[in-house]
């Protein structure tokens, strides 16, 4: 990959590294769903009035509607709200061994034993959080796991979607899924307006930032990269991800490093690298005659 294409890359893990401390940040002035709907409505302002969707896509649009905008985002802020933004960024991350095991049950897709053991080290990489003071509580961890797995779900549904633009998906998915977070603030949260009145430039900065550089910039950039190179060449940069949380978190949060924290993560990044690398065996040079 050409060095302008690679910073290109790095710099779109960064801003989505820096989207989970913004959403942590975002979460402690605004209610989370409330945050979520805010986001979701200027998502659709900016790209809904300028595409469009057919009738054929309109059934699976509906259906991430609810899996991707209605339960994983929604998730994803409430779990964050009590989460160490690097733990979250962890726990979050393991939506590909999710979407792994889900590929194998219902699209017949093989596992192999090198995706076994990257399921396993990704796995046991949470037991090892578990087992540290850095994890959030039980309801936060089941939050953002639901969040993940989830968006496993999401992920098995756009491969069998007929094609739809990412901006345009991204866009048509945030209009409908409003009324249905909308919903779930109304019935759970309270004192809406009185928290938009209140709310100080980390509220409102978190709508923004992750309206327009998380999921529009940062996106549109990442299918760009992903229509040049090879899908190998591109993935692997997501593994950085929550390396860059972790060292966020603990630069700007004063979030504890612990070892718990350390070895389990580099137990989930291992295990992410051995599911979604494919290591090709170097050919042995042939004699010559």
């Amino acid at each position: 990959m050409p060095l302008k294409d690679l910073l290109i890359g790095l710099g779109i893990i960064i801003i989505w590294a820096f989207n989970i401390i913004v959403i942590k940040l975002g979460v402690e002035d605004l209610p989370p769903l409330l945050v979520t709907v805010l986001r979701f409505m200027l998502v659709a302002v900016l790209v809904v009035p300028f595409t469009r969707i057919s009738r054929q896509q309109l059934p699976w649009i509906l259906l991430l509607a609810v899996t991707f905008g209605g339960l994983h985002f929604p998730l994803l802020f409430l779990g964050l709200q009590q989460s160490e933004a690097g733990t979250g960024a962890l726990l979050v991350q393991m939506g590909t061994p999710f979407a792994t095991l889900l590929a194998a049950m219902f699209l017949k897709e093989k596992l192999g034993p090198r995706r076994v053991v990257g399921l396993i080290l990704a796995f046991g990489g949470v037991v090892v959080l578990a087992g540290g003071p850095s994890l959030p509580p039980p309801a936060s961890t089941a939050l953002l796991l639901a969040s993940a797995f989830f968006w496993a779900v999401s992920t098995m549904i756009i491969k069998l979607a007929p094609p739809i633009a990412p901006l345009t998906m991204t866009g048509w998915i945030s209009l409908f899924a409003i009324p249905l977070v909308a919903l779930g603030s109304w019935i759970f949260e309270d004192d809406q307006w009185l928290a938009l009145r209140q709310a100080s430039w980390a509220g409102w900065g978190a709508v923004v930032y992750t309206a327009v550089m998380s999921s529009i910039a940062a996106y549109g950039l990442w299918y760009r990269l992903l229509q040049k190179h090879p899908v190998s060449r591109v993935v692997p940069l997501t593994l950085l991800m929550p390396v860059f949380a972790v060292m966020l978190g603990v630069w700007l949060l004063d979030d504890p490093l612990g070892i718990n924290k350390v070895a389990g993560g580099a137990m989930v990044i291992a295990g992410l690298a051995i599911i979604n690398i494919r290591f090709r065996r170097q050919r042995k040079p042939r004699p010559v005659s």
